[in-house]
């Protein structure tokens, strides 16, 4: 008969107290996994969060008409004032002239008296509301200090200059802005004309914020106000989600970042099969005599899982609270490294799916340890120390399949792209599979091989064959540990290699925005007066938004197409004669060079699979609130590494004939050309707009570092687990090697004699796992920097080299201090206690 649950709690409560302390690898183990996957769903949740309980102050109102290179019209005005409080702005790029000469690209913005509907605009010195007064501007702190300006003194934009009436402290919208090259400056709508900034064919956008009555449905006012004007081009974003770029990108980043942890929290699975079975070989004298009194082995096994799951869950618990907590603590840390910094809330999604993610790892690896008591009679137990371990049961092989199951089912259900996260979960499988093969490997070939003469040799080869040798757990322990090592150093260095590789040799000194078309002949002249050698490279540009697709209206779409980004907002566009530089014809054939029929398109090849376009399909943009349809002729792969000005949709000549548009440029010159072209370009062509390849590039650095340094602080628990699962493995096999230490104790050998055999074991099983780590962290690295960043593969050897050794050199230390202790064990205290 079975004792009651609380019979068994309490001889479980009990002994669990004589020496709870063996179960810390397993507390310790799934303390790291759960709390890193709490930490990262947490903050995700709370970013997001945030994002959408400021979507109102983000946008700027409830719902947000966008449209590129025109204002609305005065019917299109009247609509939006009938359905709510409306406000205008329009921005642009435009050169910030100091008193002194000295230009700055400013992203300058014109409000009207309604701004902001939604939130305070701040100053330095205190809350303002409607726009500057007339003549007057508000600028960054960058821009103050980049060109030395204080309040008072003057700054133009265009051809108006202004006094400057304060310091932005917060903008309100300004992370529903999106990305920006320049530092802010915010003047009056009713000073813009003065600027003479826009002019036919200038790109700038106009912005609509619009705060509708209470219980109005912002969806469906934007609905009616396309369907009132369907050739009106805008661009409809409501109060849901006032920043999608950002949110787009903190949801995969969070996924990223998540399968980096789930994949720790597997790797930490591992150690808690280790300590388990380190945990239930010191118990045996318990085990033993729980059976000699008559327990059965159910019994057994439901006292010691019953010790198990109150560790776990114990462990599970702290996690989660770590976890819960780390969002306000990263938002301190980080600060505005952020796009929003959350606050202190509980989001029970994510802390639910770390919770069942921890106690599904528990089970698959706690239970095949645990079930191994069951089968192992009182007398066996006793005789544990010289005993193999035997088969494994057909029900505990089918309910650990069931909770690995469980795990990809939990993964893929709650990620944002299945599929990707569903490879993942077959890589890191994969990656366990071969280490796992490699450890068996090791052991097969080790029991193959001659023995050597030598003692310590002879010795250290046994200890990788030997009945209860932990062999395969330290391959996969090490194999895991130096795999990460590796791929975390190959990934940065690859990063850093493009940069700076691609950069000098391939980046133009400046792109220049906005230079009048009747003045294209000018331009070129001042350029190569400034640098006779200089490259220029210029081409027309126009905005305007994909509108149709083989016969698909993109606003009827209830979902956009998966990497369909083009059909996001407003594109640019351009037209020409010849195939543009950078670009590779792969489909279909260019026009001819004095072609003048129906529209024709070359699309590139990537987007054009998004879309499911073949040649000869259709393709429609909105121009100015003129639709233009056109066939596509060619698909084209582009060099965007090239630092060129490279597009997506290229038009043949004649289809924007009807279209005010200016010119765009690179230019490569000399460093002294760089400084005077800084100065010319903003006196001679004020309407243009220079941007510094340097201020992209150290953008881009940054963000890129960013990225590369969450993905390391993820990757860094994993590591942890990794070196905690090597910890658990010399752990569940000291017993062994005590035995082992005192019997060679006993027949002579020395401590030196001892820890050289240790020695030699961690030094050959570490070099054998280096090379495959090698191999495959290279193979990890080489996906993210390809699929993930779009940059060519190219670690440094010698870093990634080193840090494999230092790596090896880790682990190896570890185990020899893990071997220390067997050295200080007394043989006759050991021989009565095994």
């Amino acid at each position: 008969m079975t004792p009651a649950l609380a019979t068994l709690w309490r001889i479980a409560r009990r002994d669990l107290a004589a020496r709870i302390r063996g179960l810390r690898l397993l507390a310790v183990c799934l303390f790291l996994g759960v709390a890193t996957l709490a930490a990262i769903g947490s903050l995700t949740s709370g970013i997001t969060a945030e994002l959408e309980a400021r979507g109102q102050t983000i946008l700027g109102g409830d719902l947000q008409l966008a449209l590129p290179q025109r204002q609305a019209s005065a019917e299109e005005m009247a609509a939006f004032r009938l359905a709510g409080a409306t406000s205008a702005t329009v921005r642009m790029r435009a050169m910030a002239n100091a008193p002194d000469g000295e230009a700055l690209l400013a992203e300058l913005k014109a409000v009207d008296d309604a701004y902001p509907l939604y939130g305070t605009m701040r100053l330095a010195s205190g809350a303002r509301r409607g726009p500057p007064p007339p003549g007057t501007v508000w600028i960054g702190a960058d821009l103050a200090s980049r060109l030395g300006l204080e309040p008072q003194s003057s700054v133009k934009f265009g051809e108006k200059a202004f006094r400057i009436d304060g310091i932005i402290a917060d903008e309100p919208d300004r992370l529903g802005e999106g990305f920006t090259l320049g530092p802010v400056a915010i003047i009056g709508i009713d000073d813009l004309p003065a600027t003479q900034l826009i002019q036919p064919g200038s790109l700038y956008e106009s912005k609509y914020r619009i705060r509708l009555p209470a219980g109005a449905d912002p969806a469906a006012v934007g609905k009616s106000l396309t369907t009132a004007f369907p050739d009106a081009g805008w661009d409809v974003t409501d109060r849901g989600n006032g920043a999608p770029g950002t949110r787009r990108f903190i949801e995969r980043m969070g996924q990223f970042l998540s399968l980096v942890g789930l994949a720790a929290l597997v790797i930490a699975g591992i150690g808690v099969g280790n300590g388990v079975a380190s945990y239930l070989a010191g118990k045996r004298p318990g085990l033993a005599t729980l059976k000699v009194l008559g327990a059965d082995s159910a019994t057994v096994a439901r006292i010691y899982g019953l010790q198990i799951l109150t560790v776990a869950a114990l462990a599970i618990v702290a996690g989660l609270a770590a976890g819960a907590v780390a969002p306000a603590a990263i938002g301190a840390i980080a600060g505005d490294v952020l796009p929003v910094r959350p606050g202190f809330a509980l989001y029970p999604l994510p802390l639910a799916v770390s919770a069942a993610y921890g106690l599904l790892i528990a089970v698959a690896f706690a239970l095949p340890p645990l079930a191994a008591t069951r089968r192992v009679p009182a007398a066996g137990l006793y005789r544990a120390t010289v005993s193999g371990a035997g088969r494994i049961e057909a029900r505990v092989l089918a309910a650990v399949g069931v909770a690995f199951a469980a795990i990809v089912a939990l993964a893929v259900a709650t990620a944002r792209e299945p599929l990707f996260a569903l490879g993942f979960v077959a890589a890191a499988a994969a990656l366990l599979v071969v280490l796992v093969g490699l450890g068996w490997l090791v052991r097969r070939v080790a029991g193959g091989l001659p023995r050597p003469r030598r003692p310590l040799p002879r010795l250290a080869l046994a200890n990788l064959h030997r009945p209860g040798a932990a062999t395969g757990a330290l391959v996969v322990a090490l194999g895991l540990g130096l795999t990460l090592f590796v791929a975390l150093a190959a990934i940065q260095t690859s990063i850093t290699a493009e940069i700076a590789r691609t950069v000098p040799q391939r980046a133009p000194s400046f792109f220049i925005l906005d230079i009048p078309r009747d003045r294209a002949a000018d331009f070129r002249s001042l350029v190569t007066r400034a640098d006779p050698d200089a490259a220029i490279n210029m081409i027309p540009a126009l905005r305007g938004s994909v509108t149709e697709f083989r016969g698909q209206r993109v606003d009827e779409l209830a979902e956009l197409p998966e990497g369909a980004w083009v059909l996001r907002g407003d594109r640019g566009l351009t037209y020409s004669a010849t195939l543009p530089a950078g670009s590779t014809l792969v489909a279909g054939r260019w026009w001819d060079a004095g072609y003048r029929g129906p529209p024709l398109v070359s699309v590139e090849r990537e987007v054009a699979a998004s879309l499911g376009l073949r040649l000869g399909d259709t393709l429609g943009v909105n121009v100015l609130g003129v639709e233009v349809q056109a066939k596509v002729a060619s698909f084209r792969t582009v060099d965007w590494e090239n630092f060129g000005l490279n597009y997506v949709l290229v038009f043949s000549p004649g289809t924007f004939d009807a279209a005010p548009h200016n010119m765009v440029a690179t230019v490569a010159v000399g460093p002294t050309a760089e400084t005077e072209l800084a100065r010319s370009v903003p006196r001679d062509f004020p309407s243009a707009s220079l941007i510094a390849v340097r201020d992209v590039v150290s953008q881009v650095t940054t963000l890129l570092t960013q990225m590369s340094q969450a993905i390391a602080v993820a990757a860094s628990i994993a590591i942890l687990a990794g070196i905690a699962v090597l910890i658990g493995a010399i752990a569940a096999s000291r017993e062994r090697r005590v035995y082992d230490s005192v019997i060679l104790k006993l027949l002579g050998a020395t401590r030196g004699q001892i820890l050289g055999a240790q020695a030699l074991e961690y030094a050959a099983l570490a070099s054998i796992v280096a090379l495959l780590a090698l191999g495959l962290g290279l193979a990890a690295a080489a996906y993210v920097v390809v699929e993930l960043f779009d940059f060519t593969f190219a670690p440094d050897p010698l870093i990634v080299g080193l840090t494999l050794l230092g790596g090896a050199g880790l682990a190896f230390l570890i185990g020899i201090a893990g071997s220390w202790p067997l050295l200080s064990a007394r043989p006759a205290q050991a021989l009565r206690s095994l």
